[in-house]
């Protein structure tokens, strides 16, 4: 690689990365991010490496050196949050972490001097909030969402209550992890440096991580501290009393974060008001109705909304959710604007004479079963299908593809057909074949 200049370092290292599903839009402030969180050995080393889960022998490999030489640096990546580690049947296995939620949130989730953060949030703040290319790729490019929205459970009424699935309860997600981590909010620390700070003054020691993802952010680097679940189920209640909103992976099964969110610093809340109405994450599902007798107009839940989907409008121009109501006291009422609504429940939460109340939706919302559930529709909605089963040519993994296939054959028949077109595998062909007669 000594041929290399160091801008084609860093060009190959963007090619790896946007080998993800979810990518990286080429542009300079990406590259001078590049050129912050990677020194150019470590984007050489990066972009030779496969996107899904290695072990050390792959890596050593890989890379034309020892296994003891491999490890350190491996080691050293960890450190810096550019690689994940796990354990699976008693092996040690590592990852490049997507974008987001990954290395770049990563960076700006505990304080450090080896990079200058203000620097990197200044370019953060260009790549997202200006550029707008990732983001709109990041949200927008697929049907299918990076995250999802939590309702926030202490306002549902006990019949709702009732019917709340565990998976849509963040309070589930803490009891069943094995490892629970408490990190810096990489959005409202972005802000700050970036010269915008958080507009409710939210506090910032809210970012939940679980399982290995924890773990091993825990153990290199310190970017988060693991907690207590008693900790964690705090932090959720000090995110409640903020008016903050629960967005995490969207997955059924083991999600790797919660985020705690407010409308001002949060890129998807961001993005959410300003490509309205297009939605950038999966919603709860549930929806807030206002009941006009009970609305005393005094715009509480509008302020408090983080994505604007609140207004306050004469009550003439409303149709009563009940026939029967009668709208009373002052004569604005507030007006939900449904199509846009994330279901959180931060307006009923704020509502003093309880006029909102949270009801199902008539459509319930479809959550991934697991990581490569998601990982699978989002590439073949994205046409990149090849790229997740065929990473680094010659190292395809068996199990690997294994658990891509048995997701596909899980799937709705458009679903198999957009995955058999991209895949072009006789293989492929001949199981989904098979799947239709035994049915």
């Amino acid at each position: 690689m000594g041929h290399l200049t160091t801008r084609d370092a860093y060009k190959n290292l963007e090619e790896r990365i946007n080998w993800f599903t979810q990518g990286a839009p080429p542009s300079e402030t990406l590259y001078k991010i590049l050129q912050v969180l990677y020194t150019e050995k470590e984007a050489k080393w990066v972009s030779l490496l496969p996107v899904r889960p290695f072990t050390l022998k792959r890596a050593a490999k890989v890379w034309g050196t020892t296994e003891a030489k491999a490890e350190k640096l491996l080691d050293h990546l960890c450190e810096k949050a550019l690689l994940v580690d796990s354990e699976y049947h008693g092996e040690r296995q590592f990852v490049m972490p997507p974008p987001m939620a990954g290395f770049i949130e990563f960076a700006l989730m505990r304080t450090r001097g080896d990079i200058d953060q203000k620097y990197l949030s200044q370019l953060y703040y260009q790549y997202m909030n200006v550029e707008e290319d990732f983001v709109k790729d990041l949200f927008f490019a697929t049907e299918t969402k990076l995250g999802r929205v939590f309702v926030q459970e202490p306002v549902l009424t006990n019949d709702k209550m009732n019917h709340i699935l565990d998976y849509e309860r963040a309070t589930h997600i803490v009891e069943e992890a094995r490892y629970v981590g408490l990190g810096t909010c990489y959005c409202r620390h972005k802000a700050y440096h970036a010269g915008h700070p958080c507009e409710i003054d939210a506090p910032w020691d809210v970012c939940l991580t679980f399982d290995n993802v924890a773990r091993s952010l825990a153990e290199h680097g310190e970017y988060t501290k693991l907690i207590s679940k008693e900790e964690a189920m705090d932090a959720l209640e000090r995110s409640y009393a903020s008016n903050l909103v629960q967005i995490g992976e969207n997955v059924r099964e083991h999600p790797a974060f919660i985020c705690n969110c407010c409308g001002c610093c949060c890129e998807a809340l961001q993005a959410a008001r300003r490509f309205s109405p297009m939605q950038p994450v999966a919603t709860t599902n549930y929806i807030p109705e206002v009941s006009l007798e009970k609305c005393v107009g005094c715009g509480k839940c509008a302020k408090a909304c983080p994505i604007l989907a609140i207004s306050l409008e004469e009550a003439a121009k409303q149709e009563p959710s009940n026939l029967e109501e009668k709208p009373s006291g002052g004569k604005r009422k507030a007006r939900i604007d449904t199509e846009i609504c994330l279901g959180c429940g931060v307006c009923a939460r704020n509502c003093p004479t309880k006029a909102i109340q949270l009801k199902h939706r008539p459509i319930q919302v479809i959550t991934p079963v697991n990581s490569t559930h998601r990982f699978v529709l989002q590439a073949i909605e994205k046409g990149t299908l090849q790229n997740l089963i065929f990473d680094n040519q010659a190292f395809s993994s068996h199990r690997a593809m294994a658990a891509v296939f048995g997701t596909i054959l899980k799937l709705p028949p458009l679903k198999q057909a957009m995955a058999s077109k991209q895949f072009k595998s006789v293989y492929l062909d001949k199981l989904l074949s098979m799947q239709k007669k035994k049915g």
